[in-house]
C-alpha cells in the first residue's frame, strides 16, 4: 500500500531495526462505528507499506466498546506497550495501557482497567520517562467536560500496571496564544481543545511537548517548553503553531540517518484523513517544518 491509501488519524511512528512501524486510529469511522480495533503498517521507506496487521481486537468483556482512538506503541524496559483510549456509553473515556510480546501484537489489557481518573473524560495518553527513571503518562482532560481542555500527567507504577500517585494539571489550552475556541460536532458546546500530547527530549536540559488544538485557521499543532526540564513546568508556549493547515495529532521521530520528522494526519475530516511525514529542523525557539 502507498501512504495515501491508508486512512488513519493520530499517526505514530516507531523505528526498529531500520523499519518504520506506523500506528494510529484505523476504524473507518472512529466516531460512529463500526468499532473494530487497531491495525498497524510496516515500511522500509515511508512510501510503500505492508499491512494492515491487526494488533488489537477487544476480547469479550473488555469495557471499551467504542471510539478506539490514538494508539501509541512504546518499548519500555524491553517490553512492548500500547497506550490507547476507549469509551462506552456508561463510562467516561479513558486511556488504557495494553501489552504485547512484539511491535505487531497482539496487544491485550493488563493491570488497571484504566489509567485516567474514573470520573474524568480523558484521552490521548502518551509515555514520558523522567531523568530520575520514573514513568509518567501525559494525557488530556477533555474540553467537552471542562470547557478549557487541560494537559495533565500521572506517575505510573514501575511495571506500568497502574497509576502511582495523584494526577497533576500542567496547563490548559487557552494559555497557549495560538489556540482558538471550537464548537463540538454534536453538542454545539464551545471551548478550547487539548489533544494528542507527545513528549520530546531536545538534549539541552529542557522538556518539549507537541500537542494539538484548534487555531484561528483550523486544526493545528503547537509546541510548549518546560525550560527546567521538569514535567511540572512551568510550561512556556510558543506564540505560533508549528503546523496550522488542517492537520494535527502529531509526534516527532528520527530516521536512521539522524534527521527529524513530524507525522500528523491531514485533513481533519473523516474519511479523508491520511498520515503525512514532514521534515523538521530545530530552531532557537523550538521546531520548524521545513519547506
Amino acid at each position: 500500500m502507498k501512504r495515501d491509501q491508508i486512512q488513519m488519524r493520530d499517526p505514530f511512528i516507531h523505528v526498529q531495526d531500520g523499519r518504520y512501524y506506523l500506528y494510529g486510529t484505523t476504524d473507518p469511522n472512529c466516531w460512529t462505528g463500526p468499532f473494530i480495533g487497531f491495525d498497524a503498517y510496516v515500511s522500509d521507506d515511508l512510501i510503500d507499506f505492508e499491512g494492515p496487521f491487526p494488533i488489537f481486537r477487544p476480547e469479550p468483556g473488555f469495557w471499551g466498546e467504542k471510539n478506539f482512538w490514538a494508539p501509541e506503541m512504546h518499548v519500555i524496559d524491553g517490553q512492548y506497550y500500547l497506550f490507547a483510549s476507549f469509551k462506552n456509553d456508561r463510562a467516561c473515556r479513558a486511556t488504557v495501557i495494553l501489552r504485547a510480546p512484539g511491535p505487531l501484537g497482539p496487544f491485550a489489557p493488563f493491570g488497571a482497567s484504566r489509567i485516567t481518573p474514573e470520573e474524568w473524560e480523558c484521552l490521548d495518553g502518551t509515555y514520558y520517562s523522567a531523568p530520575d527513571g520514573r514513568h509518567w503518562m501525559v494525557f488530556c482532560h477533555e474540553w467537552v467536560q471542562i470547557g478549557d481542555g487541560a494537559m495533565c500527567a500521572v506517575p505510573l507504577k514501575a511495571d506500568l500496571s497502574g497509576p502511582d500517585g495523584p494526577v497533576e494539571t500542567l496547563f490548559t489550552a487557552s494559555e497557549a496564544p495560538w489556540t482558538a475556541q471550537t464548537t463540538h460536532r454534536t453538542s454545539n458546546k464551545t471551548g478550547y481543545v487539548t489533544d494528542g500530547p507527545s513528549m520530546i527530549n531536545p538534549g539541552n536540559g529542557q522538556l518539549w511537548m507537541l500537542w494539538s488544538s484548534h487555531t484561528p485557521t483550523g486544526y493545528g499543532i503547537g509546541l510548549s517548553i518546560s525550560p527546567t526540564g521538569n514535567i511540572r513546568g512551568p510550561w512556556v508556549h510558543q506564540k505560533e503553531p508549528v503546523f496550522a493547515r488542517d492537520g494535527g495529532h502529531g509526534m516527532v521521530f528520527q530516521k536512521p540517518d539522524g534527521t527529524l520528522w513530524l507525522t500528523i494526519h491531514t485533513p481533519n475530516q473523516t474519511p479523508n484523513e491520511r498520515p503525512i511525514f514532514l521534515p523538521l529542523c530545530k530552531t532557537a525557539d523550538g521546531l520548524k517544518v521545513m519547506p
